[in-house]
């Protein structure tokens, strides 16, 4: 479908304008901006970077692949990711790796995903966005937006220093862990439960394993929390520890060699590394991993992905609830557009869809950390289909029809029986814990990349 032009020159003293104006084109962005394009409005977006650029969060989820089918895009996910066929788990408490395959989950019909360079996706969702008529403007952060009773005033800079301004009906803040909208709203939340940082890199000529199981991602877990194993289809393997933030405050040395110190903590990482290198000697760290914040809507504006909230990336769960979030967005935008009579009940359907997705997946993330939970991984069985309702939950199956939440009801009351059963080691890892999520201020390597 033709769209028709902003109204001005965003150059021009007076602003340009525009229906929606996103901010930010990632996978939220991206998809928002494509879906509402294709509605034929007039949809900007904001890309403060220049595609294709870095970033992390390279391991899809099964519920991914229905989305991209939406877009069209498919092929293309095929043509640059990695089968991912399921997941291992790796404990130093047990002799055995357990493997598990989405093939085990409820649905059948969703047995596989990708490990994906994000840099590679993001800029297919990025110029597929454009290629469905919207403005699609790089190297471009918005540093202001002013909200009035029938839209908002954008403030924008380009790397030039030159600024742009647009009249836009709606806003969608798609920044990621910018968290624009919230951050100006003072909506932001420390997550209470949650706690951690992450330290990562990426290698060649790291271990693969053999056929089908190449491509799956590997879970490690060490003393200081949790390790992420994801190999990608250019041959290299992405590898990153997500520990709590004591650990990372302790670090005395340069960011290369202290995770260097981290992965040899971790005996059978090390193995699988044995022969691999770092990739330009490039390490990189972030904190304050788990975030949200007080609402994702208004009158003008919604949050989507990252920038409404942030959860502990052990499942995956980043791309496909930001790309969700665009597909239940694009559809709450339209209707504040059509039938403003209408926004006020779907902002609350929204509200309670962007919430629902956090809340499944961190109940389990809060625990894996727990021995009675790491025992669940280790020894998965499957009484009232209790397997099956958990791996339709790492697929990403929370949104549709399935029927797994019975089940999750029973799995969760059998972790709680368990946990009753053995007091004393539920007591110290519940001590533990709460020593562990310590909120200890700003971290000392955060956000923050070095290469030797």
């Amino acid at each position: 479908m033709n769209n028709p032009p902003p109204t001005a020159d965003p150059g021009s003293p007076e602003p340009a304008q525009c229906d929606v104006l996103v901010i930010g084109g990632g996978p939220a962005g991206a998809t928002a901006a494509a879906l509402l394009a294709r509605q034929g409005r007039r949809v900007v977006m904001l890309e403060k970077a220049h595609h294709p650029r870095f970033h992390i969060g390279e391991s899809l989820l099964p519920a991914n692949v229905a989305l991209f089918d939406k877009l069209g895009l498919r092929d293309e996910l095929e043509r640059i990711g990695m089968p991912k066929w399921g997941v291992e788990f790796v404990s130093p408490d047990h002799d055995h790796i357990t493997r598990l395959e989405f093939s085990e989950a409820w649905d059948k019909t969703m047995p596989y995903a990708w490990q994906v360079r994000r840099s590679e996706m993001d800029e297919i969702l990025f110029r597929h966005a454009a290629a469905q008529g919207a403005q699609a403007v790089e190297g471009c952060r918005v540093r202001e937006v002013a909200f009035d009773a029938d839209g908002a005033d954008v403030l924008a800079v380009l790397d030039d220093g030159a600024q742009r301004r647009w009249r836009a009906r709606f806003v969608i803040d798609a920044s990621g862990r910018d968290t624009f909208l919230s951050n100006k709203l003072k909506a932001k939340q420390k997550n209470p439960k949650h706690n951690s940082s992450a330290l990562f890199g990426h290698f060649t000529n790291a271990e693969r394993a053999p056929g089908k199981l190449e491509g799956n991602i590997t879970i490690f877990w060490f003393q200081h929390g949790w390790f992420w194993y994801i190999p990608l289809a250019d041959g290299s393997t992405s590898v990153g520890a997500v520990c709590w933030p004591y650990y990372l405050k302790s670090r005395k040395k340069p960011l290369k060699d202290f995770f260097a110190d981290t992965i040899a903590m971790c005996e059978p990482l090390v193995q699988r590394l044995k022969d691999a290198a770092l990739v330009d000697d490039a390490v990189y760290a972030t904190g304050n991993y788990s975030y949200t914040s007080t609402h994702c809507s208004g009158e003008r504006y919604l949050m989507l992905g990252d920038a409404y909230a942030f959860i502990d990336p052990v499942f995956s769960s980043g791309v496909y609830l930001a790309m969700h979030s665009a597909f239940v967005g694009a559809e709450v935008v339209a209707t504040a557009l059509d039938q403003p009579a209408r926004a006020a009940a779907e902002r609350r359907r929204f509200e309670a869809e962007m919430r629902k997705g956090p809340r499944e997946f961190s109940w389990f993330i809060f625990r894996v950390t727990n021995p009675t939970m790491r025992e669940f991984f280790m020894y998965p069985s499957n009484p009232l289909r209790v397997k099956e309702a958990l791996m339709s939950l790492l697929a990403g199956d929370i949104y549709g029809k399935t029927p797994i939440w019975r089940s999750l009801r029973v799995l969760k009351t059998i972790y709680f029986a368990v946990s009753a059963a053995h007091p004393r080691r539920t007591w110290n890892a519940w001590q533990r814990r709460r020593r562990n999520i310590r909120d200890l201020g700003p971290l000392a390597g955060e956000n923050i990349v070095e290469a030797q």
